[in-house]
């Protein structure tokens, strides 16, 4: 997880109209929301918001916002990106405030490391969930959890329940969820195309 500053300005101007008239002119829409505190539409640099999400982590970074009057020296993580669906340019961004004492909840992603040993006998990877779902304070969001799959063969799955998380980071998802294994499909059907043959 990285830290991140970004430069924020509050709109008072909101719906597609307005909307449009901003990613015209290189800028992003967006809300920052959190507790205590109402929804503010805020308006971002679109290159501002492409450094601030870039790097290990991705949209898991803390950002300092710098700008937008209250808002000023805020701690926030993405909520959520829109992206457009053909040119996967930002289109909408939700922020959340966080405070450094408080848990929160979030998505991160699953980092493989190896090739699995079911893989090179000619099995199939399957990965299942690229995310596992987590509640940690601010300081401890990791950029990523990593698991080992080298050990892992043929008709062998790695569950929720396998997985170290970090110190400081608690797993919500279901612990028997498979998270990656290796299937025998690629063996027996290229075992079915010999005896086709």
């Amino acid at each position: 997880m990285q830290q991140k500053q970004m430069n924020i300005e509050l709109r008072s101007k909101t719906g597609k109209g307005s909307n449009r008239k901003l990613r015209l002119a290189e800028m992003v829409p967006g809300v920052v929301y959190g507790k205590g505190i109402d929804p503010m539409p805020i308006s971002i640099k679109y290159r501002d918001l492409q450094t601030a999400v870039a790097g290990e982590g991705n949209q898991n970074n803390l950002i300092t916002l710098i700008g937008g009057g209250s808002l000023d020296q805020s701690l926030v993580i993405v909520a959520d990106i829109q992206r457009d669906a053909v040119k996967g340019t930002y289109r909408h961004v939700d922020l959340h405030r966080v405070n450094m004492n408080e848990k929160i909840r979030l998505n991160v992603p699953v980092i493989l490391k190896g090739t699995a040993i079911g893989v090179k006998e000619g099995g199939l990877l399957d990965f299942a969930h690229h995310e596992l779902h987590v509640e940690c304070l601010p300081a401890n969001i990791p950029a990523g959890i990593e698991i080992d799959i080298t050990s892992l063969a043929i008709a062998h799955s790695i569950h929720v329940s396998d997985v170290k998380a970090p110190e400081g980071v608690k797993l919500l998802d279901n612990p028997k969820t498979p998270v990656v294994g290796v299937l025998g499909r690629a063996k027996e059907e290229a075992a079915t195309t010999e005896a086709a043959a």
